[in-house]
């Protein structure tokens, strides 16, 4: 039978952990037709030789809820050999939305005007759906979009009435597609709920057969307090659990990344738990006046009241207006930052965790955006697996691919086999890598050739094809309801 694509002679990184092994991938329609030595008539046959074979990576941390409706070709993602982005992260999603007025930070990460926000999460499912956009989308409910809709003052804990009114909610989300809920306490919206509060709604998030992902509350001086509150949580309400951005941000934490991998790992013997990690040694969030201590710099994002001046750091415009940088923070506001405020040696141990998924948390409205929206697999792969050898290359893809793929439920993705959807990345592990920095964070990568999403291309020799075959993916409640499943699954022998 004749196939719609077949690469020749690629080597072929599985996503098991295996060695890779120089074989033919045949594609027919959206799957993966046949894989080994292929014979019989292609339409469209690409020599592979000398590159890598591998399926395409899940970005499992992204705020890409608008990016996907905006600017459906996704060329940050594709154009690093993204297929599958995870939305909806650290408690902020476009959906649901039915307070009035403009929505509250840190809501405005997701672009700040009310358009495209969605009064329901079946509303923004239909819009990702009529998109489509290019990749394929794993859609979560935000618990600060939660409380925004159905908490009078939030600034305190919710009453019993407004849990209710935020489960009713959360109930539809669920019932519409959403994987789960995240959590972000660390954020103002939420800083006030209740242990009691996020656990009745993490319990109707676990009948539903959903995950918990969550923005800890903190990640500097108080890290191993707010951990142990999220496991603790997580394992009340009887669900899974997934860790953001794991990291040791602040000064006192610094070179204690192994005791918190520790206490993860410690937890992961009694309930499911995962975690991901960004290659970065600064993060990127609101601009806050409070959050500017242990920061070695600080570098303005986006800026309402003074949009000239993002990519500035905010030491430089405090010296230009004679002022504190708090003070120069607050009359930035609104407005976001990158802050440097970890250590390389953590990074490098967190990523070094054979559990460490893989995600970017970039935020794709910034003005001028943190390189991770654009780097951060090929990074992984370019200098943490090629230059520093932290890992080899099939326990990388593993990372991006099958890992992410069980812990999320993605079923017949994240491994490169016969029957498969046919999410295919096709990179040069001699040359692949960043090419984004803090000073042009929106330089393509180098080394990725092709990207294929369910069967069709969608990045080419350094350009976006403008096809868009991606999907609005549902949780596949078996894989996270018939039994406790493994953290990560192990390496191939």
């Amino acid at each position: 039978m004749a196939y719609d694509l077949v690469l020749r002679d690629a080597c072929v990184v599985d996503g098991t952990g295996a060695s890779p092994v120089v074989a033919d991938v045949a594609i027919r329609g959206d799957r993966v037709a046949a894989l080994g030595r292929v014979t019989g008539p292609a339409t469209i046959e690409i020599d592979a030789r000398g590159m890598i074979a591998a399926p395409g990576f899940i970005d499992v941390h992204t705020h890409d809820d608008r990016l996907v409706l905006l600017d459906p070709a996704v060329g940050p993602k594709v154009s690093q050999g993204v297929t599958t982005v995870v939305t909806g992260n650290c408690g902020i999603s476009l959906a649901p939305m039915t307070r009035a007025g403009e929505p509250v930070p840190p809501l405005t990460l997701l672009g700040g005007r009310r358009d495209l926000f969605q009064a329901s999460f079946a509303a923004y499912a239909a819009a990702v759906r009529g998109a489509p956009p290019a990749v394929n989308v794993v859609p979560f409910v935000g618990h600060s979009a939660l409380r925004a809709c159905a908490v009078a003052d939030l600034g305190r804990a919710a009453t019993g009435a407004e849990i209710e009114a935020m489960g009713r909610l959360l109930d539809e989300a669920m019932a519409a597609g959403a994987f789960g809920m995240s959590t972000g306490l660390y954020y103002p919206p939420a800083q006030a709920a209740s242990p009691a509060e996020v656990e009745a709604l993490l319990a109707r998030v676990a009948t539903a057969g959903g995950l918990q992902t969550t923005h800890l509350r903190d990640e500097g001086d108080g890290l191993i307090e707010a951990l142990d509150e999220a496991i603790g949580s997580a394992r009340r309400g009887g669900l899974p659990l997934v860790v953001s951005h794991v990291k040791c941000a602040a000064p006192r934490m610094w070179g204690r990344a192994a005791e918190v991998l520790a206490r993860i790992d410690a937890a992961a013997a009694h309930q499911e738990i995962a975690f991901d990690v960004y290659p970065y040694e600064a993060s990127s969030t609101m601009l806050r006046p409070d959050r500017l201590r242990g920061a070695r710099r600080v570098v303005v994002s986006w800026s309402d009241t003074h949009p000239e001046l993002a990519g500035q750091d905010l030491d430089a415009i405090a010296g230009c207006w004679c002022c504190s940088p708090e003070e120069a923070a607050h009359r930035l506001s609104p407005g976001g930052a990158i802050y440097y405020k970890m250590q390389e040696r953590d990074v490098r141990r967190i990523l070094a965790h054979p559990g460490a998924m893989i995600g970017s948390d970039g935020l794709p409205h910034d003005q001028h955006p943190h390189p991770r929206l654009w780097g951060t697999f090929p990074r992984v792969l370019g200098h943490y697996v090629r230059e520093l050898k932290l890992m080899g290359l099939p326990e990388a893809v593993r990372r991006m691919t099958a890992l992410p793929a069980a812990v999320f439920g993605l079923a017949d993705r994240g491994v490169l086999a016969e029957g498969m959807l046919a999410d295919v990345t096709l990179f040069d592990a001699d040359l692949v890598l960043d090419e984004a920095t803090y000073d042009a964070p929106t330089r393509p990568a180098r080394g990725i050739r092709l990207v294929l999403v369910n069967g069709e291309p969608v990045w080419e020799d350094g350009a976006a094809t403008g096809r868009r075959p991606g999907r609005l993916l549902r949780r596949e409640p078996a894989l996270t309801r018939s039994g406790r499943r493994p953290a990560h699954p192990a390496p191939a022998a």
